[in-house]
């Protein structure tokens, strides 16, 4: 989990700023669009306008664009207040033809109104990114920070804040009890002091921000910290120094009165789970579409190359382990789905000659747009293994199982960075499942976006698929 102070400007932090900006933009553009083209922004325009901002203000806290972004991360930022702008826009075009008041618009006021939007929405965000860096350039607005722990924890957060100059940190330095030999071995720490010395930098006003990086065996230690952190202002934030919090979402969450931390579970919470749905649907449908002829040309070319079947269902496991039927195009003279499945290799004899390109093309798992219709698959997500492959490496790579957060996927992080096809090896296999989890704490409606474009480029033909 990622920490960072809230950068505020007049008690106001700055989520609440840009939604007041993203209010004022989306108002603002429009009163300018309609003196530009003469257009007078009557009663029906504000009908307009009140359905736009509500539907911005809805997608937008939706796909998180007020949360406390990490740095660096403007233009996905940006991408995100785009991708609400055009929604709201999309929807604008809905209701304005459900209630047939469409002539009434002007169209050119209305491109005017959003491409304004569309400018002032980057343009707003680039000026409160640049009035923090040059703030902190004059020294305002800085925190000076230092880490308790020289530990792996302790030395990964001090490369992000050497990294990161807009977080507004200044590093004071690690501060550690323990022996040099008992430090972490891969950086050479600068060791500021004993622990102790941390506390009293915190009580003089010497340090601001205070991380302790302190692996967890140490419980009686950081309690002890903590104590006599308790008569300072400091703010204290605690660096887990296992790495479960890296490979799935992390939240805190509330049982009565206490506090617990979840490790493994799907970001797909609240909100997200409708927006990933949405998604699926929208985009199964129109690729169903466009695909049809192809389909059906598919359908008779394996009809008339090969006895048996057009289509091949096999077992696999989908969300939270549970069960489902994949379908395939069939590629091969068996159909295996037994407690024993023997992977595609090169010059396989079961492949059938059609089969081969449609499985080096990925032809052979367009099917599989229906499962993601009918919500047992997504779009993007880690590509399900027939069960016999799940329960044979589910005891080789640790955290396996975490691929099965998120629905199965007809193409994937892991399928685009080239680990896909045969995993003849059990590093192929420990690759994709790195890259299937890192999809999974990084998930977010435009990292799917992304990957479906690159997939259009690099995902469907693989020297690897045999």
């Amino acid at each position: 989990m990622t920490t960072s102070r809230t950068f505020k400007i007049g008690g106001n932090s700055t989520a609440d700023l840009y939604r007041f900006s993203d209010i004022f933009t989306l108002i603002s553009s429009l009163y300018l669009a309609g003196f530009i083209y003469g257009t007078s922004i009557a009663n029906n325009y504000i009908t307009v306008l009140l359905v736009v901002t509500l539907s911005y203000l809805y997608t937008a806290e939706t796909l998180g664009l007020y949360r406390s972004w990490r740095a660096g991360k403007l233009s996905s930022m940006v991408v995100t207040a785009w991708l609400s702008l055009a929604s709201a826009f999309v929807l604008l075009f809905i209701v304005a033809f459900a209630l047939k008041f469409t002539e009434e618009l002007s169209r050119v006021t209305l491109s005017l109104w959003f491409a304004l939007s569309f400018v002032w929405l980057f343009v707003s965000r680039e000026l409160v990114r640049l009035y923090k860096v040059n703030r902190r350039k004059l020294g305002l607005n800085v925190s000076k920070v230092a880490i308790v722990g020289a530990t792996e924890a302790g030395a990964n957060l001090h490369q992000q804040i050497a990294e990161n100059d807009e977080l507004g940190y200044e590093f004071v330095g690690f501060f550690e009890d323990r022996k040099p030999e008992r430090l972490f071995k891969d950086m050479d720490f600068n060791i500021e002091g004993m622990i102790d010395s941390a506390v009293q930098h915190a009580r003089n006003g010497q340090i601001d921000v205070l991380f302790i990086a302190l692996p967890l065996k140490a419980e009686k230690r950081i309690a002890d910290i903590l104590l006599k952190l308790g008569d300072t202002t400091v703010d204290v934030h605690f660096i887990p120094d296992f790495l479960l919090s890296n490979l799935v979402h992390a939240r805190i969450e509330h049982i009565g009165n206490i506090d617990t931390l979840s490790v493994f579970e799907s970001p797909y919470l609240g909100a997200r789970q409708w927006v990933k749905r949405t998604e699926d649907i929208i985009l199964a449908s129109i690729i169903l579409l466009l695909i049809s002829p192809l389909l059906l040309l598919i359908s008779l070319a394996i009809k008339f190359t090969s006895e048996g079947p057009v289509l091949f269902k096999q077992h696999r496991y989908g969300l939270a382990g549970q069960k489902i039927k994949v379908w395939k195009f069939r590629s091969m003279r068996v159909m295996e789905d037994n407690s024993v499945v023997t992977q595609a290799t090169k010059f396989d004899p079961r492949v059938t000659a059609f089969g081969g390109f449609l499985r080096r093309t990925s032809l052979d798992e367009l099917p599989q747009f229906f499962n993601v219709l009918f919500g047992e698959m997504s779009i993007v997500g880690p590509r399900p293994h027939a069960v016999a492959h799940n329960e044979e490496y589910r005891k080789k790579v640790e955290f396996y199982m975490l691929r099965h957060k998120v629905k199965p996927g007809i193409t994937g992080w892991a399928q685009i960075n080239g680990w896909r096809g045969e995993t003849d090896t059990l590093e192929k296999m420990e690759k994709r499942v790195e890259y299937d989890l890192q999809y999974i704490k990084n998930w977010s409606l435009i990292f799917d976006l992304k990957i479906v474009y690159m997939t259009i480029f690099k995902g469907f033909v693989s020297k690897n698929a045999y």
